[in-house]
This record gives structure tokens, sequence and C-alpha cells, in this order.
């Protein structure tokens, strides 16, 4: 059933639809057991993505190892939804309930501010994200697939979802619309609209949604679809290779610190009297 679409996208581009393809090892079930419609455990395709979503179901299929088997079922989808599709849908949910709250317009000339005139989380959010497009770039062309979706989906989850966005909700909440408050949104939406088009080959409808309200609908000289744009590419500029390595080293740190929270079972707002900290690097030591 793909034939027809191979097709239409080739008579309108007088070229290939895709200069190469591979495929997956086998399919199996959630438990890892081959999938026979006598045994009752065979999934259909239209009941998959009428129930779970295609943009989940990509997502599996692209954080596994093609040379791997792929273990398939609804419970696998339900924790790829909870573990990256929610906390990136509320990532962005976040920043467009305070964006329209506060009027934000992404092109006012009070919404840019110098990256060299931002908050240090800033600089690091920003130097982050082209690190990843190089990232991704690379697993992409080197047909990885499965290292650039867990590049991204750490980035999404763990950089800027539970770093990032949950270090800064006091800026966006103030009442006050000063030049630091502009300085998160521009930031904000800076990554978000940049990741949009990262995952657009991955999740493609899901990217869409967020790019036609983020960009298209805001901008009229702006493409009308995320998948009409050009893949990102980093901008050497903004990286900044100390800021990311010490970044790094401190939300080792707090997870290292978390965890041992919860071994003696203290709990994380329990204030400590103090708290050790052990590496063998010099530069992490420094950090």
């Amino acid at each position: 059933w793909f034939y027809p679409v191979i097709a239409q996208s080739t008579a309108l581009t007088d070229r290939p639809a895709f200069r190469n393809v591979f495929s997956y090892a086998l399919m199996r079930d959630e438990k890892g057991e081959e999938m026979h419609k006598s045994k009752g455990n065979a999934i259909w395709f239209d009941e998959a993505a009428e129930i779970s979503g295609v943009d989940v179901m990509r997502w599996l299929y692209t954080s596994v190892n093609p040379s791997h088997n792929l273990n398939f079922g609804y419970r696998v989808l339900d924790d790829i939804r909870r573990r990256f599709i929610l906390p990136l849908w509320n990532s962005y949910a976040f920043f467009v309930t305070y964006a329209r709250l506060d009027g934000f317009d992404p092109s006012a000339p009070e919404s840019h501010v110098d990256l060299a005139d931002r908050t240090l989380l800033d600089r690091w959010i920003v130097s982050r994200l082209n690190q990843v497009i190089d990232e991704v770039r690379e697993a992409l062309l080197t047909y990885r697939p499965e290292v650039a979706a867990q590049t991204l989906e750490s980035f999404v989850v763990d950089e800027l979802s539970n770093w990032y966005i949950r270090r800064n909700r006091r800026r966006f909440w103030k009442s006050e619309a000063d030049r630091d408050k502009a300085a998160a949104y521009r930031t904000l939406y800076d990554v978000l609209t940049t990741t949009t088009r990262l995952l657009a080959p991955f999740i493609p409808f899901l990217a869409d949604e967020m790019y036609r309200n983020l960009v298209a609908e805001n901008d009229r000289d702006a493409p009308p679809s995320v998948h009409l744009t050009d893949f990102p590419e980093s901008d050497s500029r903004q990286i900044d290779e100390q800021l990311s390595s010490e970044m790094a080293v401190a939300m080792a740190v707090v997870a290292l610190g978390r965890s041992a929270r919860s071994e003696a079972n203290l709990k994380v707002r329990q204030p400590l009297a103090k708290m050790l900290v052990y590496t063998r690097n010099p530069r992490d030591f420094d950090a």
C-alpha cells in the first residue's frame, strides 16, 4: 500500500521518493513472542494506529536498533507516550499557555534579546540544542536512526523539560514584562521551533501541529508546514563547550543526590546539612 504514495511523490517532484531503504529485524509481541493470528496476539496496523496513534508507533520503530527484534504492544506504546510524547507536548503547552497570556510576539523587536545578554541557563540550552543538531545529523547520515531518536528524547525530556523549564518557571510566572522575561520567551520559542524541525522525520504529525501553531500562524512568510522547511543546521557560534560540560556535571550531581536521598528515605524538600561529592576527573571537580 506504499506504492500509490511513492508513485504520486515521484510524479510531483520528478525524482525518486527516497534514495535508500532498509528494514528492521523481526517484530514480535510485547513479551518477545512471535505474533500469530491463531495465538490471538497479532495486532493489525489500523487498530494500533487508531488506539495508540501513528506518531507513537513511529517513535517506537525509530528508537530501536534496526538489527534487533522489535517488541510491539500497547503497553510498550503507552510507555513511549508517557516517557516521551507527553513531556514533549507538556513543554510545548507550557510555552503556549503563558505566551498567550502575555501576548508574546516572536516578530516584535522587544522579543529579540542578544544571546550574550541572556541568563546562564538560556545560553546553556541554546548551546545544547546546537550540539544536538550536530549529533542528530551525524546519526541520520550514518543510518543510525535509533541514536538520533535517543539523543532527541534525552534532550527533550531530561534537558529541556526536566531541567531548563523547571529551573525557569518563575521567569514566565512573574507579572512584570521585563527584559529577562523576554529572554526566557525568546529562548524557549527558538528551542521549540527548532526541535519541531528536528522531530519532523520521526513524528511528522505532532511536529507539524506544533510548528503550524508556533510559526506558520504567526508569520505569513513562513512555510505553511514544517515539512516544507529545511532540516536544522547548527551554529557553532552558539555552542559553549565548557558551559555544556559544566551543566552536565551539575545535572549528574543532582541525579546522584536524588538517588542518595531515595536510599536514605529523605524527601527531596528536606534540607541537608551538607553534601559530599567525589570525582576523579579534574574538570568535573572544578565544575
